[in-house]
């Protein structure tokens, strides 16, 4: 990883897991990092990790629940009051498989806190984004987006809910945004690079949330003697998303992996991704979807402006 002295990134999802080890991974090579975290009490003992590690700034703390377009806002507001310009945004946190639940504002939770979230936050953190001299928006895919689609006609499963599903179309739905930002800013002429990446089979809590959540014990030790057998490690299934985020090749619209078989484990290397991913017309279609539902808006055809609150 290049020195990343002078550089500001915000990390979603940063108490744990592959949110962690970026901020950790970062903050070693200079970098001032913001944690965005909704637990307060593990974001604190994630401060203390990161500040442990930290060769420049120290690590602060933005109180931030993807599950609340509320919070988002204010988490966005924050940021932009606290720092001269945001280098990379690191689009992280995410939900897997969990039990059918809604966010504050009604939506399915993974659609709501993988995809809409994220889109939200962008939005809100495009003039921040934009101080900076080429910005980076790095969010993280996933295998599963390999079996997603977008239902357009019922995005956030008011019939019959299938986790699964859901968590594949949040994945898609994070790689089309990724691609429909790159084509955005690159038509509107802006020096930012917005890429995806994806862990493999990083062993973190995420695969333990839904069974517990469910309270389904034996899928939650079957997941837990796979990760134990299997996974690599969350430091290593970091990789991807940290070389998207830091590294002088990258540019946008790529989409970053491991290099291992079936994409499952290995350092990083470029990915390819299904052709819904890469649908145009879907792209621009739930660009707009995301639009209405979360409130917020830019226009990158004329460059970023604060966008609109309130849904």
């Amino acid at each position: 990883m290049p020195d990343q002295t002078g550089r500001t990134v915000l990390v979603t999802g940063a108490s744990s897991g592959l949110g962690l080890r970026s901020a950790e991974a970062l903050a070693q090579a200079g970098a001032q990092v913001l944690l965005g975290c909704r637990n307060p009490e593990k974001a604190e003992t994630a401060r203390r990790r990161v500040a442990a590690e930290a060769a420049g700034p120290a690590p602060t703390i933005v109180a931030l629940d993807l599950a609340d377009l509320t919070s988002v806002r204010a988490a966005a507001e924050e940021v932009d009051r606290a720092v001269e310009h945001l280098d990379v945004l690191m689009n992280n946190a995410g939900v897997m498989a969990v039990p059918l639940a809604r966010t504050a504002q009604g939506f399915e939770m993974q659609f709501g806190t993988n995809h809409l979230g994220h889109f939200a936050l962008t939005a809100a953190l495009a003039p921040t984004l934009l101080r900076a001299d080429a910005a980076r928006v790095v969010t993280t895919s996933s295998m599963a987006h390999r079996v997603g689609r977008i239902r357009f006609d019922d995005p956030n499963w008011q019939r019959r809910y299938r986790k699964w599903s859901a968590y594949g179309q949040s994945k898609v739905a994070n790689l089309l945004f990724t691609f429909e930002l790159d084509r955005r800013a690159r038509a509107a002429g802006l020096r930012m690079v917005a890429a995806a990446a994806h862990p493999g089979y990083a062993a973190t809590h995420l695969q333990a949330a839904g069974p517990e959540q469910s309270g389904n014990r034996l899928m939650l030790r079957t997941m837990g003697l796979a990760n134990r057998l299997f996974a690599q490690s969350d430091a290593m299934g970091a990789l991807p998303q940290l070389y998207a985020a830091t590294m002088p090749d990258v540019q946008g619209g790529e989409y970053f992996g491991p290099k291992g078989p079936f994409e499952q484990t290995g350092h990083p290397t470029r990915v390819g991704s299904t052709r819904t991913a890469r649908d145009e017309d879907a792209a621009r279609r739930l660009w707009e979807l995301s639009e209405r539902l979360t409130g917020e808006r830019f226009d990158l055809t004329t460059g970023m402006e604060r966008p609109r609150t309130g849904r």
